[in-house]
């Protein structure tokens, strides 16, 4: 488990940590997503507004400039989803991931949830400090996965 971060490190530091939809830079979490993420390559627009309006978004900031991001998809009873986490270059190597996911854990709707559940290509030593493991029963999980088309750009 992890070490429990003390927020005053970061709130006298500048950083803020919100879950308002309405602070959170779209042109910014697109271009992240769109342009380096692996896994959102080729989401369109108006997919990707509508997942950040349907689920419970951290947002980290400093000085009003995002520096993190996270998506819950949940209920907010029994079972969520974290989804779409990035840490910004300029803002990398700071604790700021271990921050975000402390404030995820720790969230009043989301405390007591039941099951979480995540996908992560490369970042299992982060997600392993917060209690996450592999599918213990990979045999009762299914899924349909449709890859994003990247879209192709338009010529003149």
């Amino acid at each position: 488990m992890y070490t429990a971060i003390n927020d005053a490190d970061f709130l006298n530091n500048g950083y803020t940590v919100s879950t308002d939809n309405n602070l959170l830079p779209f042109d910014v979490i697109y271009n992240f997503l769109n342009n380096e993420s692996y896994w959102a390559k080729g989401i369109p627009v108006d997919k990707l507004q509508k997942a950040i309006d349907n689920s419970l978004c951290f947002g980290i900031y400093k000085n009003h400039n995002l520096c993190a991001f996270a998506r819950v998809v949940t209920d907010r009873a029994t079972f969520g989803y974290i989804c779409d986490v990035f840490v910004l270059k300029t803002y990398r190597g700071l604790g700021l991931s271990k921050w975000l996911m402390q404030n995820i854990r720790q969230h009043p709707e989301l405390k007591t949830l039941r099951r979480w559940a995540l996908a992560t290509a490369d970042a299992h030593e982060l997600y392993v400090q917060f209690g996450f493991s592999p599918l213990s029963k990979t045999n009762n999980w299914m899924e349909i996965f449709t890859p994003y088309i990247p879209q192709a750009e338009s010529g003149s």
